[in-house]
């Protein structure tokens, strides 16, 4: 493997590269697209598996939708087809024979779901119907890259219908703050929530609820979205039902999702010029054992000793794995697993064996330590607790130098061009204005619930909220 790129320097050269020699992703023989590997596999899956446990304890179900959806549901709703339409792909030939009615390869799901919302809702009594899928999608995206933009990716997708807005309303943000707390609780990633502008919300809502996070060259990544679904949807499907007044209704309709981007950010957030860091609630190996082998001496006793101390380690539900591999060198270990960003390291020799003791280095940490055997489970698991809580101060401090507050773009325009940054400012809310942005490659990230500037970042019309602009992802 070779030296990572300067991670200060160049850090899109970094990425691009710790993602390949960390073995999470490869190349396609298709542009845009990722093979994910068994270890960018593991982390998604860790992800997963506590995202689809949260979707179930808020009381949704998940199904499973056909990838092909046909192009004339789109042209049902038209904001949302002109939102996508030039990311879709289009199937007009199937069997040797030219469809009558081109299928469109699912961009997202909202149609078909919408369509069968419409079969299945019938009364009052069947709402709310909360329903969510994982799946990949594909957009035709013009600048892929591994994570972060592809145009297939994976992700979950959460549908769901209700009977007035303001519950719809509720369910929105709740699964926004159930996406907040994943990304602080687990991913040790801070985020900044608030709404989207119409410019930037998702093709076809009412409204649009994000959470943001900032990346450390400065530049902004759209973690996940919750959106309010216009009615339009309900009307476009005739997904109409008789209320408890014996009345027809339109039901009040929401979407969210979180995708692989996910992966993308906390390699971002956390990483340095060894490569990954991960944090302990999502690595796929929260610790790796490395038996130090050596000629002459008992080693059967050293592997033994590594494996006693990895099964009294998973008793404690942590993922341990030990590296047994005769053919690599202890040093040549050490910069595969820091390359990986394991949490912590332990080391165990003859002599360790001798004295009682192993040395354990953490990742994020110069140096390494002297445990004993006796002491070293209750150690360890207190390590990967304090690894967490350390990764999110960390990020959390980086933000801060990141986040910016200036009232005017001619003043932090250039400033945010060059150097990145999240710029907290004012706006008059046109649309005129949040063009000016673009001109330094930036947008409006979101809107926040505040207001602390009196005039607009461009014109000098009063300022109506604050909102956070940068360049972004």
């Amino acid at each position: 493997m070779s030296k990572l790129p300067d991670i200060n320097k160049n850090f899109a050269e970094w990425y691009q590269e710790v993602i390949h020699q960390a073995e999470l992703v490869d190349h396609s023989p298709v542009r845009g697209t990722m093979v994910v590997r068994p270890y960018g596999t593991a982390i998604w899956e860790n992800i997963k598996k506590r995202v689809d446990h949260r979707i179930k304890e808020t009381g949704h179900h998940n199904a499973m939708f056909p990838l092909f959806i046909p192009e004339s549901f789109l042209k049902k709703e038209a904001d949302h087809v002109k939102g996508f339409a030039p990311e879709l792909a289009i199937v007009t030939h199937a069997g040797g024979k030219k469809l009558e009615d081109p299928l469109v390869v699912r961009p997202t799901s909202e149609t078909i779901i919408h369509y069968m919302f419409a079969r299945w809702i019938k009364s009052w009594r069947d709402l709310p119907l909360k329903i969510n899928q994982w799946a990949n999608v594909v957009r035709w995206e013009m600048r892929p890259r591994a994570f972060l933009r592809t145009t297939e990716f994976f992700w979950q997708e959460g549908h769901t219908a209700h009977e007035t807005y303001e519950e719809a309303k509720k369910e929105a943000n709740l699964m926004l703050q159930e996406y907040i707390d994943f990304a602080h609780d687990y991913l040790a990633v801070p985020v900044i929530s608030g709404t989207k502008s119409e410019a930037e919300r998702f093709p076809g809502a009412d409204e649009t609820l994000t959470f943001e996070a900032i990346m450390p060259d400065g530049k902004a990544l759209q973690m996940g979205t919750s959106h309010l679904i216009s009615q339009n949807f309900a009307h476009a499907f005739d997904m109409s039902f008789q209320n408890k007044e014996e009345k027809l209704e339109y039901p009040h309709l929401t979407s969210w999702g979180v995708t692989t981007r996910l992966v993308g950010a906390l390699i971002m957030v956390h990483g340095d010029q060894k490569g990954l860091v991960l944090p302990p609630k999502i690595a796929p190996i929260q610790v790796v054992i490395i038996p130090i082998l050596k000629k002459g001496a008992d080693n059967e006793k050293v592997l033994q000793a590594a494996e006693k101390i990895a099964q009294d380690l998973k008793v404690r539900s942590v993922r341990v794995f030990v590296d047994k591999d005769d053919h690599k060198t202890p040093g040549a270990k050490f910069y595969h697993w820091e390359l990986r960003g394991v949490p912590i390291r332990i080391e165990i020799g003859p002599r360790d064996l001798e004295n009682k003791q192993v040395m354990l280095a953490i990742r994020i940490e110069k140096g390494k330590e002297e445990v004993l055997f006796n002491s070293l489970v209750d150690h360890t698991v207190s390590a990967l607790d304090n690894i967490q809580k350390e990764l999110f101060k960390r990020a959390q401090e980086k933000v801060k130098t990141l986040w910016h507050k200036e009232e005017k773009l001619a003043s932090f325009g250039k400033k945010m061009e060059k150097n990145g940054g999240l710029y907290q400012t004012g706006w008059c809310l046109a649309p005129a204005c949040e063009q000016e942005l673009k001109k330094y490659k930036a947008s409006t990230r979101c809107l926040l619930d505040e207001k602390t500037f009196d005039v607009c970042f461009h014109c000098d019309q009063p300022s109506k909220t604050d909102v956070l602009v940068a360049k972004s992802y």
